[in-house]
């Protein structure tokens, strides 16, 4: 496998990507401004509109696509078109099962079609998220059905996706970086490839610790932000605002960092990761109580929003029952049109099993899919909130900040805001309910 390296000096190596999603694409794109790059999906529709220069994408421009199929990136379904390739990058989906555990499937096939072109010299990268061992308890054994050895005649390597969807400031290429391999060359290879369009690659002891590296970062985030929803809970009892407390607690320099709390998770990296993390914990005898525990109080945030909801409607005499609800924002954070495991999902599901009427809105988003159909974004803000009962706002876009609710109330039959986000000030012109901020008599902004 050195030669690898001679190949990646001499920007000969072929990189192929499977999976063209929110990591495999721009991922792709990054590798094509050294290497000729051959970008795998099984989704036609996606190879097709990729192929006329439409790009599916919200941070990949069309004209940055156009660039990089000017140049050197091939999108493909034909999976015969990877036998080319010197180095093929997993970037699949790994979602949960219904009973919350791992689902590999895609991992599982994506190796087996892999196997059957595997040769000598090839190398493996496995990008998606996943659980501590993955990497050698999956994908080398598939890989070796082959009748090739990892690690000698094929190399395999581990490097954990950061991909911030709707972040400018950092990219694929200003991100660092970690890398393990299934031995210390594999390491040392898979690095000097990244270090090609990578600005910090750090290696680390072997796969199982990069997995595992992707664990922690979004296992700390995950149970940070389910301290704030449990404290905000909390502090809505005692009449204290939540983000004032954390906005105060902010301008400590050193010991604290900031998280914010919300109507629940979304994306596909921190619902998700518990849950594998957990799963892996139990098959070692350990029952990780906190994890699931920050999983339970994150999940619960949901309902929640549904009872602030309808203490608002019952402030106005009305049931939640037969009630005009409107959900603004429906993408999983601000500013983005990824609505991958967002909370507004469930939220939605909730209110029309209870019986309310549910209207969406999102600049961002055309449509949203739920257990009771796809659901259209309304085409404008007023279509959206005309005789609406209750505005639910749970995501921040940057353009919400600056509507004025006292005009947008007199569109509305019942004058209900629940405000997810910190977006608004309590009002006379309304009845208001922020999440984490307690009665409007003793809510500061």
């Amino acid at each position: 496998m050195e030669q690898l390296i001679e190949k990646i000096k001499e920007k000969n190596a072929v990189i192929g990507v499977i999976g063209l999603g929110y990591v495999g694409l721009p991922l792709a794109l990054a590798f094509a401004h050294k290497f000729r790059v051959i970008g795998f999906d099984i989704k036609e529709a996606t190879i097709r509109n990729l192929s006329d220069g439409h790009s599916h994408i919200i941070d990949i421009p069309d004209e940055r696509l156009n660039e990089g199929i000017r140049h050197n990136f091939h999108p493909t379904h034909n999976e015969q078109d990877l036998k080319t390739c010197d180095f093929i990058i997993i970037c699949v989906p790994t979602p949960l099962t219904a009973e919350k555990d791992p689902d590999l499937d895609y991992i599982k096939k994506t190796c087996s079609t892999i196997a059957a072109l595997l040769n000598h010299g090839k190398f493996i990268i496995l990008e998606s998220t996943t659980y501590p061992g993955t990497t050698d308890e999956v994908v080398v054994p598939i890989l070796e059905q082959s009748g090739l050895v990892a690690g000698s005649d094929f190399g395999v390597a581990y490097s954990p996706e950061r991909i911030d969807p709707g972040n400018r400031s950092y990219t694929v290429e200003t991100i660092p970086k970690i890398v393990g391999g299934i031995n210390p060359l594999c390491t040392k290879i898979c690095a000097a490839l990244y270090t090609e369009v990578v600005t910090n690659v750090i290696t680390v002891k072997d796969a199982r610790t990069a997995e595992a590296v992707k664990m922690v970062e979004n296992i700390f985030r995950n149970v940070n932000i389910a301290l704030v929803n449990e404290l905000a809970l909390i502090f809505e009892k005692m009449e204290i605002d939540t983000w004032e407390v954390i906005a105060a607690a902010s301008t400590k320099p050193y010991g604290f960092m900031p998280f914010l709390p919300g109507p629940g998770l979304g994306g596909h990296c921190i619902p998700l990761d518990p849950f594998y993390m957990s799963y892996k914990a139990k098959k070692f005898g350990f029952i990780p109580r906190f994890i699931d525990t920050a999983a339970e109080i994150n999940d619960f945030m949901k309902m929640h929003v549904i009872n602030l909801a309808e203490q608002g409607l019952h402030r106005c005499g009305r049931p939640l029952f037969g009630a005009q609800v409107t959900i603004i924002g429906l993408s999983y954070k601000k500013n983005i049109d990824d609505t991958r495991e967002s909370p507004s999902i469930k939220i939605i599901e909730e209110f029309i099993n209870l019986g309310s009427r549910v209207r969406v809105y999102d600049p961002f988003v055309r449509k949203i899919t739920t257990s009771s159909g796809e659901i259209a974004s309304e085409p404008t803000f007023d279509s959206a909130v005309w005789e609406s009962d209750c505005l639910v706002f749970l995501v921040d876009h940057d353009q919400f900040r600056a509507l004025d609710l006292s005009s947008i109330v007199q569109q509305m039959r019942s004058p209900v805001i629940v405000d997810c986000k910190n977006l608004f000030t309590p009002s006379d012109a309304y009845v208001y309910l922020g999440l984490g901020k307690g009665s409007p008599s003793f809510s500061a902004k």
